[in-house]
């Protein structure tokens, strides 16, 4: 049901340079782009995530409540990205663990602050 989620950034190219690393762990890429979004994706009808300026043109700022959460195959793909992201300056929010017995999760937030889920379910 999930189209993709746009997430703001105040300094793009270093937030395009996170996403390349940090997404590539789970096989995303750099998809398509315009003037102002770069949308990232696994494939063809696939769920996106774009990254880019506010439409608004005000300050990105992350929001309260709000959190993408990114499905990864395995635990070892949730350490890894986990550890990717912080590598490059994310800021820890919950480190690699089981949550329930149906979900392995780990948590941070983005150079712009944005939080971020990347998770095994089932």
């Amino acid at each position: 049901m999930l189209a993709y989620v746009t997430l703001g950034s105040n300094d793009k190219e270093k937030a395009l340079a996170f996403y390349d690393a940090v997404l590539g762990e789970l096989g995303a890429k750099r998809f398509f782009a315009n003037d102002r979004l770069q949308f990232y994706g696994v494939g063809p009808g696939q769920p996106m995530i774009a990254i880019g300026d506010p439409f608004d043109k005000d300050a990105a700022t992350c929001g309260n409540g709000v959190m993408p959460a990114l499905a990864a195959p395995d635990n070892a793909t949730v350490d890894r990205v986990y550890n990717k992201a912080i590598s490059l300056g994310a800021v820890d929010e919950g480190a690699p663990g089981n949550r329930t017995p149906n979900f392995y999760g780990a948590y941070f937030r983005d150079p712009d602050g944005n939080k971020l889920c990347v998770c095994k379910l089932g």
